[in-house]
């Protein structure tokens, strides 16, 4: 079994438990702010198993269907964790409001503020653990189920400092006014969650990852790579995917730009954390291109060299050589 599976199954067998003693605490106090995080537990075990699920189909190697492989599930399987998130903080605020103008009896406080604090401690510790699996493994499945894991212990250390005024105080409505703010910071993490796996499922180029790639160009630069331009970058599961232009001298032959563009692929697959996959499009320099070209003793130079043109977010994302002087 690989490790990001296995951190995967903890997660689901450890959410399971936690479920089911939330809903012992729910039954003891008749708190809707504990039937809150309990209804939540439900959606980290879905969330959990399907997370496993899409981890299994990530690791299943391409085939003629999937020439990019399976790695983009995990983006799916983000997006059905924040729905989910997104639903039991809705069916979290009605049942909340509900019990905020018609009352709600509670007992027991005290025993299920221990049973909640236990269950909050769990879940800040295989958080954290699957947020470390996940980016030692590039898996955005095991970072969002740790994340969802870690909101889960804010949300029940926030109950149990509530749960303990209640008892204190004996202001019973507290105990809908706590469960709706937690129902509405479920609610923001669901959004945050959904909208990062539709950026990816709608192919949005990942940002970080196309300033790193620039950086590594950047910094280690050669007077044969004239200029990069339509730099982008996409994220399928562990494997990362760049494509872009790089403008070589028109008069290199085939097995020297084929040699150059294996400098490249070998320099960022080098530098950067994951293993990436690169279509590279060579271009042909153009006379206007020798004003910041370093070749030396170019043999068809048309202009003096005057300076370089720095690569970066603004030049290298754009479907255009840098003629700007």
């Amino acid at each position: 079994m690989t490790t990001n599976k296995r951190a995967i199954l903890v997660s689901l067998c450890v959410s399971i438990i936690l479920m089911l003693a939330k809903f012992v605490a729910y039954f003891i106090t008749n708190s809707n702010a504990i039937l809150t995080d309990a209804a939540e537990s439900i959606v980290n075990v879905l969330a959990s198993g399907f997370a496993f699920y899409s981890i299994y189909l990530a690791t299943l190697p391409k085939d003629e269907n999937h020439p990019y492989g399976h790695g983009k599930v995990e983006f799916f399987s983000a997006f059905v964790e924040g729905v989910l998130i997104g639903v039991a903080g809705v069916v979290i605020l009605i049942k909340s409001v509900y019990g905020l103008f018609y009352g709600n009896t509670v007992s027991d406080l005290f025993d299920g503020a221990i049973i909640i604090g236990a269950t909050g401690l769990i879940n800040l510790f295989v958080g954290w653990y699957l947020i470390k699996i996940g980016k030692a493994n590039s898996s955005l499945t095991l970072e969002a189920d740790g994340k969802h894991l870690l909101t889960d212990a804010v949300s029940s250390a926030g109950l149990v400092i509530g749960i303990i005024i209640i008892q204190l105080t004996q202001v019973l409505w507290l105990d809908s006014v706590i469960s709706i703010i937690l129902g509405l910071y479920i609610l923001y993490n669901g959004y945050k969650l959904t909208r990062k796996s539709v950026g990816g499922l709608m192919d949005e180029s990942n940002i970080e990852l196309v300033e790193e790639v620039v950086d590594v160009l950047q910094e280690h630069r050669q007077q044969s790579w004239i200029d990069v331009h339509n730099l982008r970058a996409q994220q399928y599961g562990a494997d990362l995917h760049i494509d872009c232009h790089v403008t070589l001298p028109y008069y290199f032959d085939l097995n020297k730009v084929h040699n150059e563009i294996s400098n490249i692929d070998k320099l960022i697959n080098n530098a950067v954390s994951r293993k990436t996959e690169l279509f590279i499009h060579a271009d042909p320099c153009l006379p206007a291109c020798c004003h910041y070209c370093k070749m030396e003793n170019c043999a068809v130079r048309t202009e003096a060299f005057k300076g370089e043109i720095k690569w970066n977010m603004e030049n290298v994302t754009k479907n255009q050589k840098h003629f700007a002087r």
